[in-house]
């Protein structure tokens, strides 16, 4: 069975920024998808090279967008994340969207943003990737090396991404 992974845009955003999805392509094409509300924050006009770089995915039709109808379930949970209610934190819109879609269509939440989604991640037993992790994968299945690895990650840190370590090096010795 393939899952479909729910990007929220920072985690999305750490590939695009360096300009480099072929590693999300081979590993996940066709099963990407950009909640519409990231898919919007991509279209911000003073990054318009993101919004190119996430046509460009969607031309080859290895992501999708997936809007939130009103009067659905996800559509109710999206506006639980994003207001704070049940006595949670409110989040934005990419990571609520995320959420709300990877637990109603049993999908990965593909975040990075560990402090905003935690609790809901546990509350709602949501799968959940993030840039470390899909870099790890890419290694396991040959796609990359460690070298790679460590040059895609400071890539990254360059752009004022925000990882869990200083190196690619660093995170897979924390995973051991």
């Amino acid at each position: 069975m393939t899952e479909d992974l729910f990007f929220d845009t920072d985690c999305l955003s750490a590939f695009l920024w360096i300009h480099d999805t072929n590693i999300l392509e081979k590993l996940y094409g066709g099963r990407i998808i950009l909640p519409e509300p990231v898919y919007t924050e991509l279209s911000n006009p003073r990054v318009p090279q993101l919004k190119k770089r996430a046509d460009a995915l969607l031309a080859k039709k290895a992501a999708f967008i997936k809007g939130i109808d009103t009067k659905t379930e996800e559509y109710t949970l999206y506006r639980e994340l994003l207001n704070g209610r049940s006595g949670n934190k409110a989040i934005g819109k990419g990571e609520a969207a995320g959420i709300a879609l990877a637990k109603t269509y049993n999908g990965i939440l593909a975040s990075n943003n560990y402090r905003d989604i935690a609790v809901y991640v546990e509350k709602y037993g949501i799968r959940h990737i993030d840039t470390g992790m899909i870099l790890k994968e890419a290694l396991n299945k040959g796609i990359i090396t460690e070298t790679d690895g460590n040059v895609i990650w400071q890539k990254m840190l360059d752009r004022n991404r925000k990882l869990p370590a200083e190196s690619f090096s660093d995170y897979l010795r924390s995973k051991e």
